[in-house]
This record gives structure tokens, C-alpha cells and sequence, in this order.
């Protein structure tokens, strides 16, 4: 594209060109590539011709535009005047010189005394110039899929790197995007071949920056200590994180900075894809998914959801006036019916009544008292539930106050309103769980779900010292284990294969021999009748059966048990009734000593392609668009 526009004198102009699937603005007239969507310093680009081979790495690196076509012009007079060897002065006074068509070579000189205006040499190691990219072994992008079915934002954890190789989250979400892009060439080929799906776009969202820029780096620095300066300034940077989310001061300050953001790019976003009419869902990872957890929690009901709530009110209310009527025929005072229809009273009303209410009405001196007396005993019935419901109940009477509010424990703030309801929360690495637990949520409701989202999935890796499950806080009595996540090839990994090979044929030695001793131990028990002396060889034949059949039986026997595990749990609506918890499969090496890998469990997700290709599945389900081959394995 920044060719055409070049070739059609665009040039000339002070033309914007997007490119980098519109994350990136190219200003053509002034040679500069500006991001869009989040702050980055502005990188210069080139229109490259001619190239030099680098010292290092051996690659090709273009020359200034400038020198480029002065270059040109002495490559174009040598041709047509068939005049070689001609030498030429680079902006850095290093020489090139033109030996033929085929051999052009650039001297880098040893040693420079520009002070005393010596001129450069051709001493050095020469390197390689080229004209064109003809047989350059360079990856040009060929760019991505215009068509955008969908728009993903990732919040990032503690601190302002994301990985351990200390980048930022814009580059992680860059390295999750590129994934996306091979496991949609690689699982959707069909799709795209029929032009049914384009791609998913990932946005990051960075609240790091904000909260250090309040001024609380200089708080800090004014009270920590001199010594091992670079562990300070490190836990500083990330670790306190935790603690100023937990402070009602700097919560507010992360809530507002990220649903602020997230509503800032979905803005720019659709101005900038008018024709968009895809989903949005949001991931989190580390405390960016308990930030977002949180975020959730406290948006408003979808529309819809009204409606069915207004329902549910008005439903509500006709319980409220029968609760009238009930009351006035227990206190056999029917006849005063008409009196609380007139004013429309119901069961909420009347425990909002005074006295001088009731007199108002018209109600008489005793029939007055026998209500107040009702009201005040139904009032009294009510606190006392709710402090059962408040104040923890471990005995089993009180099961039916265990599910304590999703809210509680929550730091203190205004948690602002999303413009969007997003259709999926994918939480990486999060200890929400944790969290929960810690701020006094001991088990959440299973008909609990997130007010404007229907989807959540927990993904952790097995050796993440920071992920905590969730599905048993939703289903506490049945232990069982989180849903594995398949490889993106289709099979498990060849050392967990082995590893449940191994379980399996210990399990099958273990029945067959404990039955083997069972059928000896009661032979060698069995006493010698003078019948069984006599018996037919048929029955020894039949015995002899029967005892070969009973290793089988037990044999038998496992096969129900596999059925009782990959039966289907309940574990409410979070989800919208489908499994939360996923793990990933850990890599051969990373088996050996979890310890060792325990950090990089945490950071990984962002290059993890079975990670990257559940995303995928689950939003494009929602499009009615499945993955060419089922994987084995997945739900």
C-alpha cells in the first residue's frame, strides 16, 4: 500500500496510509510511522533500493533515501558509459566503490582521525552492497486480513514488563496477535479459503504507567532504603502493584484508568473500522484479570436482562399483595381488604407503614395495633436471617446461607460502566480465586454470572505459581480435575502419554494380581469334599471357566470408573453452564523440575498456541464457525 502510494505521487502530499492491520499510521510526506491505538515513539521509514550487509547479524540494511538515489544515479551513469571502479562518499565518509554490475562493495574503514581532516580509506572489512531486493532473505510481510471478526483487549498484570524477557505488554500482545494469525492458517483453513472469517484483532490496555505517573514513585523513593538499590526499585515497580490495587486511593485510580482506556480504543477503534460489526471480549492477566473480574462484577444489566428483571418485579409485587391478603385473613381482618387495595399496598408497603399511616387510611384503634405487632415480628424474623446469612455458619444448618455476595471484600470504589458488553472473560494466570477467598467468599452461588458477560474461562499453566482455580469455590463437594487443554497438533504431549501409559498399566498389574491372589486364597481355603472328589470333569471344566472369567471381570471393572470422570459437572452459570478451569499440558523439560519453570508457568500465555487456539475456538463458536478437526480432548 505504501508503495501504490508512492507510485501514484502521493508522496507529494502529506498522505496517511494505515498499515500493520491499522495499528500504525504511515505519514508518507514526512517518512514516519505513528501508532494509533497506544503511545510509541515515531520510527522512521525508508523506501529502500540499495542495501549494505551488516557486520553482525549479516543482514541487509538499506541506505538513507538520499544517498539511495545518489547511488542510483552513479549505478545508472556507469551502466550506460560502461564506466566502473567509481567510488562515492557515504553521509558517514565511509567508501563504496562500483566494480561491475555484480560486485559493489562498501569499505568500512579501521580507523578515522576526522580532526585532522584525513580523508577515509579502504581499509577495513568490506562489505557487501546490493541493488534491489532481488534474493534478499528477508521476511516482507504480505499483511494481515482486512476483515475484522472480532476485538479482543488485554489487560496486563503487575509491573511494566509482561514477560521474561522484560517487554512490554504492547509487544506480548504483538507476539499473542502473530500466534493467532498461524493457528487461523493452521485450524481454519476452510473458513478462510471460504472467506467466512477474517481475524481476530488484539488490543493491549497499559494502567501501569498511569498509577506511576501520580507521583507515588517519588513517595516511594523518599522512603526506601539505600541498599540492594535494584531488588527496591524492582518490587517498587511490580510487586507493590498488589498492594495499590488493595488500597481504595490507587484502586480507583486503575479501575478509571482501564475501563476508561477500554472505552477510549473501542471508540477509536470504530471510527477507524466503521464497517466492524463483530463481538468484543476482554483478557486479563495476573491482577489484570482481577481488576477486570472486578470491573464485571459491577456493570449494570444488559437490557435484556431488565426486562427479565422488570418481570421478575412485577411478579414480585403480585407475591406482595397476596402477602396482604394473607396477613389480613390471619389476623381476620378481611374486611379492611378493599381499604389496602384502594392504596395499592403490597407486601413492601406495608412494611413501610407507620401508625399514623394506617390511621390515615382509616384503619380503627385495634385492628391498627394488630398489623404494627405483625409488621414489627416479620421485621424481626428478617434481620435475623440476614445476620445467619452475613455472620459464617460452619454447621450444616446453615447451608442455605453459604453464598456470600461475589462484591464482598471488594476495595472501596466507583467502578465505572463499560460501553460494551463484552461476549467472553479469558483470564490467564489469575488469582482471582485467591482473591475471593481472602476477602471472605468462601463458595460462589451457582446461578451466579457475570452481569453483562455470559463467558468466563480460567486458564492457568500446572506450574503457575500465581494461578488459582475456581470451579471448586462453585462446586466444593466433588473433587475433580480441570479440563486439559489439547495440543494445538492434536494429541498430548508424547511424556504425559507415557506418563498415563504407565499409571494405567500399573493399575491393570495391581487388578490382575490382587485378583490372581484372591482366586488362589480361596482354592487354598476351599475345603476337600468327597462330592467335589466326585465330580465330573464337566463341572472342574465349568469351575475352571468361571475362575478364568473372574480376572476379566475385574478387568471389566475400570471402565465405569473412566465413564464417572468424564461425566459432565455442573458448575453453575458463570460460564453459562460450560467447564471454567483449563490447564495447559507442560513441555517434556518443564516436567523435570517444576520449581525451576515455576516462573516461566507465569509468563508464558503470551507464545502459548494451545492458549491462543482456545481463544480463537471460543469466539468464533459464538459465530457458529468451528475448528477444521475437532481436538481430541476438547470440550
Amino acid at each position: 500500500r505504501l508503495e501504490e502510494a508512492h507510485g501514484a505521487g502521493k508522496d507529494k502530499e502529506d498522505v496517511i496510509v494505515p498499515t500493520s492491520g491499522g495499528r500504525y499510521d504511515v505519514h508518507l510526506k514526512k517518512r514516519q510511522r505513528v501508532a494509533v491505538y497506544w503511545e510509541e515513539e515515531v520510527s522512521e521509514v525508508r523506501r529502500c533500493t540499495w542495501f549494505y550487509k551488516g557486520d553482525k547479524d549479516n543482514k541487509y540494511i538499506p541506505y538513507s533515501e538520499t544517498f539511495s538515489e545518489e547511488l542510483e544515479e552513479a549505478y545508472m551513469t556507469a551502466v550506460t558509459q560502461d564506466e566502473w571502479k567509481k567510488k562515492l562518499e557515504s553521509p558517514s565518509r565511509e567508501i563504496i566503490i562500483l566494480h561491475n554490475p555484480k560486485l559493489m562493495v562498501h569499505y568500512h574503514p579501521a580507523a578515522t582521525s576526522d580532526e585532522w581532516g584525513s580523508t577515509p580509506t579502504e581499509q577495513g572489512r568490506p562489505r557487501t552492497v546490493k541493488r534491489g531486493v532481488e534474493n534478499i532473505a528477508a521476511e516482507i510481510p504480505n499483511g494481515e486480513p482486512l476483515q475484522i471478526d472480532h476485538l479482543v483487549f488485554v489487560v496486563h498484570g503487575i509491573g511494566p514488563a509482561c514477560d521474561i524477557r522484560f517487554r512490554s505488554i504492547v509487544q506480548c500482545v504483538n507476539d499473542f496477535r502473530s500466534v493467532s494469525l498461524s493457528m487461523l492458517q493452521a485450524h481454519f483453513k476452510r473458513a478462510q479459503e471460504q472467506q467466512h472469517i477474517g481475524r481476530v484483532e488484539f488490543l493491549p490496555v497499559n494502567w501501569h504507567s498511569s498509577l506511576h505517573s501520580t507521583g507515588v514513585d517519588v513517595d516511594l523513593e523518599r522512603i526506601t532504603l539505600p541498599s540492594i538499590n535494584r531488588l527496591r526499585h524492582f518490587i517498587n515497580d511490580t510487586i507493590l502493584d498488589v498492594f495499590f490495587y488493595n488500597s481504595s486511593t490507587y484502586c480507583q485510580t486503575i479501575v478509571d484508568t482501564v475501563a476508561s482506556e477500554m472505552n477510549r480504543l473501542y471508540q477509536l477503534f470504530l471510527q477507524r473500522n466503521p464497517l466492524f460489526k463483530g463481538g468484543v471480549s476482554i483478557a486479563g492477566h495476573s491482577l489484570g484479570s482481577l481488576i477486570l473480574f472486578d470491573l464485571l462484577t459491577n456493570q449494570k444489566a444488559a437490557p435484556e436482562e431488565d426486562e427479565h428483571k422488570e418481570g421478575a418485579r412485577t411478579a414480585a409485587s403480585n407475591r406482595g399483595v397476596e402477602d396482604v391478603k394473607e396477613m389480613l385473613k390471619e389476623l381476620e381482618l378481611w374486611e379492611y381488604w378493599e381499604v389496602f387495595e384502594k392504596e395499592k399496598m403490597d407486601g413492601q408497603a406495608l412494611f413501610l407503614c407507620t401508625e399514623a399511616n394506617l390511621k390515615e387510611m382509616g384503619i380503627p384503634l385495634g385492628p391498627r395495633m394488630k398489623i404494627l405487632h405483625y409488621i414489627s415480628s416479620k421485621r424481626e424474623t428478617q434481620v435475623c436471617v440476614r445476620m445467619a446469612c452475613v455472620h459464617r455458619d460452619h454447621t450444616d444448618d446453615g447451608r442455605n446461607c453459604q453464598y456470600r455476595d461475589i462484591g464482598l471484600g471488594q476495595v472501596s470504589a466507583n467502578y465505572p460502566q463499560l460501553n460494551y458488553k463484552p461476549s467472553i472473560f479469558f483470564a490467564f494466570g489469575s488469582p482471582i480465586g485467591m482473591f475471593l477467598t481472602v476477602r471472605g467468599v468462601k463458595r460462589i452461588n451457582p446461578n451466579y454470572s457475570l452481569p453483562t458477560c455470559k463467558g468466563f474461562f480460567n486458564i492457568f499453566h500446572p506450574f503457575d505459581p500465581v494461578a488459582y482455580r475456581i470451579e471448586p469455590m462453585i462446586v466444593p463437594d466433588v473433587e475433580f480435575e480441570p479440563m486439559l487443554l489439547p495440543h494445538h497438533k492434536g494429541r498430548k504431549r508424547m511424556h504425559l502419554e507415557l506418563k498415563e501409559g504407565l499409571t494405567r498399566m500399573s493399575v491393570d498389574l495391581k487388578n490382575n494380581l490382587l485378583g490372581s491372589l484372591r482366586v488362589a486364597w480361596q482354592s487354598f481355603t476351599r475345603a476337600p469334599l468327597p462330592a467335589l472328589e466326585a465330580a465330573s470333569t464337566e463341572g472342574e471344566a465349568e469351575a475352571e471357566a468361571s475362575m478364568e472369567k473372574q480376572p476379566d471381570t475385574k478387568a471389566e471393572e475400570p471402565p465405569p470408573a473412566v465413564k464417572e470422570e468424564v461425566s459432565p459437572i455442573n458448575v453453575g452459570r458463570l460460564n453459562g453452564g460450560n467447564r471454567i478451569d483449563y490447564v495447559l499440558q507442560e513441555k517434556p523439560i518443564e516436567s523435570f523440575n517444576e520449581y525451576l519453570f515455576a516462573l516461566q508457568g507465569h509468563l508464558c500465555y503470551w507464545e502459548s498456541e494451545d492458549t491462543v487456539l482456545l481463544v480463537l475456538k471460543e469466539i468464533y463458536q459464538t459465530q457458529g464457525i468451528a475448528l477444521d478437526q475437532p481436538l481430541p480432548g476438547s470440550q
